[in-house]
């Protein structure tokens, strides 16, 4: 498959070769689908919003719905603000969603439409809503998208209602799969008084099969609590790139103060998001959360001469990744290539949180490995090349790499293309471990089967 990939490796000027990424808009619209009964609409060509709403029903094999003001050439060349005015009028009309979620694309964001402008001179129905955020595909990822949605909610929807701060904490839980946002809400609600999460896909992309289709699925985070969010005592914000900024933007807004934790993958993260949960509530841990730390630690004891030494190539969606590799060091893994196809971040610097962090942990555990914000799987397959693994993790496009370097692999992240099930099931908290162990350990050992010799093929490994 990618035989021609070169082990030299060559200083490249410019571009990307098999991107680590994809693009704004599709995180701006996964964003949206977390405020209950929201139709995400895409401003530029039918074709873009086309693709966005095929990739990630692919990722998470249910239908996602969206609208689009399907510029032709001549909005391309005279803007498309009537096409805009025009569809938010059809949308409410037609399908009467509460909120409308506006985006941008590469094409309405180059002619340079004045996207706030058009939307407060646009016939709203009252009670409804638009908000909008600038996702241009030709900068950032679909995680720096995701971010500027969730710091859309908040610029237009939060505000500040009540005299003194109510006994809530907010979580921005970042670009996860529903199944780690029900995760979250879970050990949120065994640790909070009352807590607001947004956004929240649980419920919209896992919603089941009932025999009738819903426009709007019962699921996604209330536009009457994201407002609210102005009241609480605390933001949580679960990772630097797609969570901060919304978080601090809410602090300058509504004064809610925030913390910023490493997306809870693992014993040390998850012990923070409920040391940060505990603090602000002054209440114990519940037994429950205690046995399941218990039960993970127990795992990783009984299992860690399977891991112990292994070499790792991650990469992925920043704050996945920075959390993966803080998990894989705990193991005694040596994750040696560390990659994001999202540049920059919320630090500004070339390399942003992502290489620092990510150095920072390599450095204490001892271990020496290569650490990149932005670059590309062209790259990634030239490390391992000249420095092979013993485990690949990422997204189905590391497949490719896999085969052709006949290395075990593992798929975390996002997208998921070639398989289903995965946006079900957390990788976040203790249990979301304990299932990221065995998919780890399964992978590794199904390898040790394939390789064995039959005087050494065991039934107990």
């Amino acid at each position: 498959m990618l035989d021609s990939t070169p082990k030299e490796i060559r200083e490249r000027a410019g571009g990307l070769i098999n991107p680590a990424k994809t693009c704004q808009p599709i995180g701006a619209m996964y964003a949206a689908l977390g405020i209950h009964r929201c139709l995400p609409h895409s401003h530029g060509s039918q074709g873009c919003c086309s693709y966005h709403r095929m990739h990630l029903s692919r990722h998470f094999r249910d239908p996602v719905m969206a609208s689009t003001s399907s510029f032709t050439e001549g909005a391309s060349v005279f803007g498309g603000g009537a096409n805009l005015k025009t569809a938010i009028k059809t949308v409410f009309s037609v399908y009467d969603p509460d909120l409308i979620a506006v985006h941008t694309t590469c094409l309405s964001e180059t002619i340079g439409d004045d996207i706030p402008t058009l939307v407060r001179t646009a016939e709203v129905p009252a009670g409804k809503l638009v908000i909008h955020a600038n996702t241009p595909s030709y900068q950032g990822s679909h995680v720096t998208g995701f971010s500027n949605m969730t710091r859309a909610m908040v610029d237009y929807l939060a505000e500040v209602t009540a005299g003194t701060k109510k006994d809530q904490v907010n979580i921005l839980p970042g670009f996860l799969n529903p199944g780690d946002m029900r995760e979250i809400k879970r050990i949120a609600g065994l640790m909070a008084d009352r807590y607001v999460m947004f956004p929240d896909t649980s419920g919209v992309v896992d919603s089941p099969i009932t025999g009738r289709f819903e426009m709007y699925p019962r699921g996604g985070a209330r536009v009457k609590d994201i407002a609210d969010s102005g009241n609480s005592m605390l933001t949580i914000a679960l990772g630097h790139y797609a969570a901060e900024d919304a978080a601090n933007l809410l602090e300058r807004k509504c004064r809610v103060p925030y913390r910023v934790l490493k997306t809870p993958i693992g014993v040390r993260a998850t012990d923070r998001l409920l040391m940060a949960l505990r603090n602000a509530f002054v209440r114990e841990v519940p037994y429950e959360l205690e046995e399941e730390r218990g039960q993970l630690v127990d795992i990783m004891t009984d299992t860690h001469f399977h891991f112990h030494g292994k070499r790792v190539a991650i990469f992925g969606d920043p704050d996945l990744v920075m959390g993966l590799t803080e998990f894989l060091l705990s193991l005694g893994m040596k994750p040696i290539h560390v990659l994001t196809g999202t540049p920059g971040g919320t630090v500004a610097s070339s390399s942003g949180v992502f290489e620092q962090g990510v150095k920072e942990m390599l450095e204490e555990a001892g271990v020496e490995g290569r650490v990149k914000a932005g670059g590309d799987l062209f790259e990634l397959h030239q490390w391992i090349k000249n420095e092979p693994v013993d485990l690949l993790i990422g997204s189905t496009y590391g497949k490719y790499i896999a085969r052709a370097e006949d290395v075990p692999f593992v798929r975390v992240g996002f997208p998921i293309l070639d398989r289903s099930v995965h946006s079900y099931l957390p990788v976040v908290g203790y249990r979301g471990a304990m299932r990221l162990l065995e998919m780890i350990s399964g992978a590794l050992l199904d390898r040790a089967d394939r390789d064995a010799r039959d005087e050494d093929f065991e039934l107990v490994m």
